[in-house]
């Protein structure tokens, strides 16, 4: 049988100028270019009076020795993605492991990961969970029209991605979708680290969130940067058993044991970049850094905590495939990152039958797997409001990632289990073959295919094996494993 080119899920590299995105005349604006829009009057910011909830203790991760996380090496993986994946670098691994200067590495090897620091971060709470991911609580947050009141350069601002030309607050609102992070704490760090919302003109454009990555200038790439650790410091504590971060300038910090969760994700992204001193980083995640900017924005962060984002006893409803009863499909990849490397393993990865490889044209259909109302279809995904009140950030959802433009079911379908939602491909983001992606949240929150609720579709149960992409679908005694290929062992018939 044919065997597949490894089918990778990563986010988009933006079409972009040489020298970054260039301030025009907002394309959404009725204004003329020399024409000041009104300003929109500022609302009054909610306060908050109360101490925020304390944490039951999470296990704690500081002390003189420097216990390690084991992680056994994938195909395709690099010591470079390893230490992104843990938030470490490469040097540091090198040295775990005795490397010396090489990064060569071999499928099934076992690479030691530092995980326990002396240093313990400050246990200053900065946001609620409820604020870090796209959820509830900012269920009548309009990107745009906040922006509008300050006037800021972002609110002009304009870069083309992925054949797209986006103004600043759609650049900001496709990050928020793509990687499920609130639109309010990614203007407060665009605040925090550049001034974009409330200044009308800035001194440089590129680097704008201090990732100095050749060809990721632009605010797409920056911002993606900025919800990606967001998300790691957030599933990986949650999550992934991850307890400190590697600051910039080489310190391991652990997180302090009565954090919450959405404070260590700030905690992680804010410690990230080179030029990130530890002092620096203690200014940042104190009461004068992001959280004074945040409420000078927004009002007081725990004023909007919804709680639990997750209710206890929680239980997927019943899914179908997302193919036709009559076909096969194949099952390629295992629990993998919801949106890029840091969400949580939310995603699993299905390609139609046949013999062709790579980026195809397929005529064959990705039907829903759910009722629901379709919320957003657009730069290669589909996203399907389960309870359909209209907004994806309360209660279960499904994405459908890399769903070609042709024949797409548009934004505002009610659509039934087993509908036509569009043909599998390689649109959105990045992706060298022919698939579809599937993933579900909950509150805008990412549900591990791999965790306490494993995805379950036409009684297939999702298991995850420890390595990303890599996993089983059980159901009824029969056993699936995930592989790039077109085989018995990975083949899954219709409902």
């Amino acid at each position: 049988m044919a065997t597949l080119m490894p089918l990778v899920d990563m986010p988009p590299t933006p079409l972009v100028t040489p020298f970054g995105g260039t301030a025009v005349t907002n394309p959404a604006s009725n204004q003329s270019a020399n024409t000041a829009p009104t300003p929109i009057p500022l609302p009054t910011l909610p306060t908050y009076a109360g101490v925020p909830t304390p944490d039951s203790p999470h296990q704690a991760s500081n002390g003189e020795a420097q216990p390690f996380i084991t992680h056994y090496v994938n195909a395709g993986e690099t010591l470079g993605y390893i230490a992104q994946l843990y938030g470490s670098s490469i040097a540091e691994l090198q040295e775990a492991n005795q490397m010396g200067s090489s990064d060569l590495l071999y499928v099934g090897q076992e690479l030691l990961v530092p995980s326990q620091a002396a240093l313990v971060s400050p246990d200053f709470k900065i946001i609620p969970d409820s604020e870090l991911v796209y959820g509830p609580a900012a269920a009548d947050f309009d990107v745009r029209e906040f922006v509008a009141r300050y006037q800021g350069y972002l609110l002009n601002y304009q870069e083309e991605v992925e054949g797209q030309l986006l103004d600043g607050p759609g650049v900001v609102s496709l990050v928020a979708n793509r990687y499920s992070v609130n639109p309010r704490l990614l203007l407060a760090v665009l605040e925090y680290r550049a001034g974009w919302v409330t200044q009308p003109a800035v001194a440089d454009a590129s680097f704008a969130m201090g990732y100095f990555k050749p060809n990721r200038a632009e605010l797409y790439w920056q911002l993606s940067w900025v919800a990606d650790l967001l998300n790691w410091g957030y599933y990986g504590r949650s999550e992934g058993g991850i307890t400190s971060v590697l600051l910039g300038d080489g310190s391991r910090v652990a997180f302090a044991p009565t954090l919450n969760d959405g404070t260590t994700g700030v905690q992680a992204m804010l410690g990230a970049g080179d030029n990130v001193t530890y002092d620096a980083w203690l200014q940042a995640v104190g009461p004068n850094g992001l959280f004074a900017t945040y409420g000078r924005l927004f009002g007081n962060p725990f004023a909007y905590t919804i709680d639990p984002l997750i209710p206890q006893g929680l239980q997927q409803p019943t899914l179908r495939l997302p193919w036709d009863s009559a076909e096969t499909w194949y099952f390629t990849g295992g629990p993998h990152g919801g949106w890029d490397t840091g969400s949580a393993w939310a995603a699993l990865d299905f390609v139609p039958a046949g013999d062709q490889l790579g980026c195809v044209l397929s005529d064959d259909w990705v039907t829903a797997v759910s009722d629901g109302m379709v919320t957003r279809s657009n730069f290669g995904a589909v996203v399907v409001d389960m309870d359909g009140d209209g907004y994806a950030g309360t209660g279960w959802v499904i994405l459908y990632m890399h769903i070609e433009s042709r024949d797409r079911i548009p934004v505002g379908t009610l659509v039934q289990a087993g509908d036509r939602i569009g043909h599998p491909s390689c649109e959105g983001g990045f992706s060298n073959g022919t698939h579809v992606h599937v993933a579900r949240m909950f509150n805008g929150r990412w549900i591990a295919a791999d965790g306490a609720r494993p995805f379950e579709m036409g009684g297939w149960v999702s298991q995850g094996l420890g390595r990303e992409y890599d996993g089983q679908l059980l159901r009824g005694g029969v056993t699936k494993e995930a592989c790039e290929c077109r085989e018995e062992i990975n083949a899954i018939p219709g409902n």
